[in-house]
């Protein structure tokens, strides 16, 4: 919400300054994002005149212009706006002075072999408006040489202020003056007094124009005039002025005047040319496939849930977000027909979703408008109209009615204290409410009327906010919780402290932990099994889906790392899956990238495989405390994984991790180059933990340990991971390991044979072991072996 310090005095009695005003705004909740001062970024720019301008002799889009600024000799500027021309007036900026528009400090140069000494602004190089169609003409009889900042009276601070969406009441400057004043800052004017009038009672004559509202859950109330006989030319520079101040492009008088009293009021309304309107103006349901040529010049199809303004043969507004292009009003209007309605807020967030359109008007309706205030901004629009276009007013119509139900709430003075921790005086409480616009009568409890500008007080605990609000949130006191004497009880959950666990774990092996979004596109969502669930509101198209995999979110980092240059890339995120059955705490880890550095004594960098990520996946379930030696592998079920080079790490028949590498299909989609090998790790998944018991002093075998080579001649098809555990259970009591050394496949074994080579460990216990017990283990790994088709190789 954009306004000028002098706008705002037009509503608040005041003499505080700028940085007065700042401080109040924000105790008040209304946090002040910037304050613009252009009298100090303009101060350079003087009016000059164009005294001749001449074709430029290079180039046929540029002129040469002899500029006068009041001062010396005339200056030679090369100009490329259009509208340059000899006698003209217009804003100057001299050798040296920086430009805010385009961010240059102009100098002396050549512009195709012509000296230029300066510049001829627009109004966008002066950050004035987005005009950038030529250069500013002033008029006439502005003053050459003088400051264009003091001759367009531009020392006027240009606040803007972050407004919650809560407070509807303070989407119009005359609602953030209310609450100044509230607090002690000036006192605010009567709204007639503000505008300059006695009253805003004009004549009218004639009846009222034929409106109606068939849509009463919509639009439950449809008021409107008619004024005849105007004429819509620019508007005065008083208006224009302000409308640019806050970045708004003057248009013509009467789309000028709705605009000003929606920013300065927080009331939108809208014009109508008469001439254009066919029959009734209804407020309605929109029927499907219904279009409409907004303002903003794009076709939108409407749907019968959204609320339309409707003539006898056309759509023409967008009810309460966007008029039409077919009855906007021209130079050439004469009649016209002004509309002020209520539209539910409810209804205005839903179309304006379904219809991805935004507009100053659907800010203000969906947040909610002062429902009482239609027949006060009907007259204030009907007096603005009349004073500037002229003309003559019919009467009011007023179709249906606005919900002007009055809501009062019971409250008790002393549950500041209870809620805020602070004292606050019945009677200042009591002024401070009356203040903002509550009625208040006194009793055991107090009865608070609420005003009907703020739908967002609903009780008891929302008045005492509103106290402690304009009394002080600073002066709140800092009061510490009570807290019990000795050591406190560590309060994180078992879920919190196996997530912290994992984190320091894997960070340790080299990992950074990143942090990617729960939305994603829907077509990411799809490479990956498709969301389950979708947002209904989001931010933007891409982040409509909620992820089934934290995959998609690390990819995308990847990418974005590898395009930057990152060689190695490293990553994992703890974040939550949300599947059809609900929400699923997940570890996800991804390497891209080199695994080893090209080395004068390794050779050529080596990319990650399967192996690099099963290694990741059993550090981190050991870490969390899974069985990892009882895991078997598995076959992925996902298509997302490799054939053939990925796996599961299951136990029993639960999943508890995915790893391998990505199949390259999906990573074409996501537009990552190379092999990608990840793991992905259900914590929901994981065995509860056994209760723990007290470990014993580390005790080191007393005996040394011995080992013993197999190669064993199998299918191909067998696991290597079921051999070794075969092995492992030959003799439990004496052998403590055992492992893969080596894997050979040749045409001496045969077609779809391979050789599996192993070393078992044996760790004697009380004494060494003979020829015979080595012999006789030996003998129960060979047949454990045998019972998995493998022999012995010869």
């Amino acid at each position: 919400m954009k306004f000028t310090l002098s706008w705002l005095k037009e509503h608040l009695d005041t003499d505080a300054g700028v940085e007065a005003i700042s401080v109040a705004l924000t105790s008040l909740g209304l946090e002040v994002e910037s304050i613009d001062d252009p009298a100090a970024r303009l101060a350079p720019f003087t009016i000059a005149e164009v005294l001749t301008a001449e074709r430029h002799p290079q180039a046929d889009k540029l002129q040469v212009l002899s500029v006068s600024t009041g001062s010396g000799e005339p200056l030679q500027v090369v100009c490329g706006a259009p509208n340059a021309r000899a006698g003209m007036k217009g804003v100057f900026g001299a050798p040296g002075t920086f430009v805010p528009g385009s961010g240059i400090t102009l100098k002396v140069a050549a512009i195709r072999g012509v000296e230029s000494r300066g510049m001829m602004c627009s109004m966008r190089e002066l950050e004035l408006s987005d005009e950038h169609d030529g250069i500013i003409e002033l008029p006439a009889d502005a003053p050459v040489g003088a400051r264009y900042v003091d001759y367009a009276a531009l020392a006027d601070p240009l606040f803007d202020v972050a407004i919650t969406p809560n407070r509807q009441d303070c989407m119009g400057v005359r609602g953030i003056a209310r609450d100044l004043a509230a607090l002690g800052l000036g006192r605010l004017k009567p709204l007639a007094e503000a505008y300059r009038v006695a009253s805003f009672d004009r004549p009218r004559s004639g009846a009222g124009p034929d409106v109606a509202t068939q849509d009463p859950a919509g639009c439950p109330a449809f008021y409107g005039c008619t004024v005849s006989g105007v004429a819509n030319g620019p508007s005065p520079a008083w208006l224009q002025q302000k409308l640019k101040a806050i970045g708004q492009k003057p248009i013509s008088a009467l789309v000028d005047i709705t605009n000003f009293i929606m920013f300065d009021l927080g009331r939108p309304l809208h014009v109508y040319d008469r001439a254009r309107l066919e029959g009734a103006l209804v407020a309605r349901k929109a029927r499907d496939g219904e279009q409409v040529v907004a303002l903003n010049g794009k076709t939108y199809t409407v749907d019968a849930t959204m609320t339309v303004i409707a003539d006898d043969n056309h759509v023409h507004d967008i009810g309460g977000i966007m008029g039409g292009m077919d009855s906007g009003c021209s130079e050439t209007t004469t009649d016209v027909l002004i509309e002020c309605a209520y539209f539910d807020p409810e209804s205005i967030a839903r179309t304006g979703q379904k219809l991805l359109l935004t507009s100053d008007a659907r800010t203000r309706f969906e947040r909610g408008v002062d429902p009482g205030f239609l027949d006060e901004g009907l007259a204030v629009a009907t007096h603005l109209v009349l004073e500037l276009c002229g003309g003559t007013a019919s009467d009011i119509t007023r179709a249906g009615a606005p919900p002007l139900a009055t809501k009062t709430v019971a409250y008790r003075p002393a549950r500041v204290m209870g809620l805020a921790g602070i004292e606050v005086a019945e009677a200042e409480q009591a002024a401070i409410l009356t203040g903002l616009g509550f009625g208040v009568t006194t009793g055991t409890p107090w009865q608070v009327t609420v005003p009907t500008w703020r739908r967002d007080v609903d009780g008891e605990a929302d008045l005492v906010e509103e106290v402690v609000r304009i009394h002080g949130l600073d002066r709140v006191p800092a009061t510490p919780l009570p807290r019990a004497d000795g050591v406190a009880l560590p309060t994180a959950t078992p879920a919190q402290r196996l997530e912290r666990k994992l984190r320091r774990s894997i960070a340790a092996r080299g990992f950074d932990e990143a942090v990617t979004w729960s939305f994603l596109p829907p077509a990411e969502a799809e490479a990956f099994g498709g969301a389950a669930w979708t947002v209904a509101n989001p931010i933007s198209a891409d982040m409509a889906a909620m992820r089934p995999s934290l995959l998609p979110g690390l990819l995308a980092a990847a990418k974005r790392n590898a395009d930057r240059g990152q060689a190695s890339v490293r990553l994992f995120e703890l974040g939550q899956r949300y599947l059809a059955d609900g929400e699923h705490a997940t570890v996800a880890l991804l390497l891209a990238g080199e695994a080893r550095a090209r080395d004068w004594r390794s050779g050529a960098a080596t990319g990650f495989d399967a192996y690099d990520a099963k290694a990741e996946a059993l550090a981190a379930l050991a870490a969390a405390g899974a069985p990892v030696d009882r895991l078997n592998v598995v076959a992925p079920t996902h298509g997302w994984w490799h054939p053939g080079r990925a796996g599961r790490l299951v136990l029993g028949k639960v999943a508890l991790a995915d790893f391998g590498m990505v199949h390259p299909a999906t990573l074409a989609r996501f537009g990552v180059k190379g092999a990608v090998a990840a793991v992905e790790l259900y914590l929901d998944a994981l065995p509860p933990p056994r209760g723990r018991k007290a470990r014993g002093a580390y005790a080191p075998p007393a005996l040394q340990a011995l080992s013993r080579d197999f190669a064993f001649v199998a299918d191909d098809s067998l696991a290597a991971d079921a051999l070794l555990r075969a092995a492992a259970a030959a003799d439990k009591a004496l052998i403590s390991n055992v492992t893969l050394f080596d894997r050979f496949a040749g045409e001496r074994l045969g077609p779809g044979k391979v050789s599996l080579a192993i070393e078992v460990t044996l760790q004697p216990g009380d004494k060494s072991l003979t020829d015979a017990e080595i012999e006789a283990v030996s003998a129960k790994v060979v047949a454990a072996a045998a019972k998995l088709g493998a022999v012995l190789r010869g």
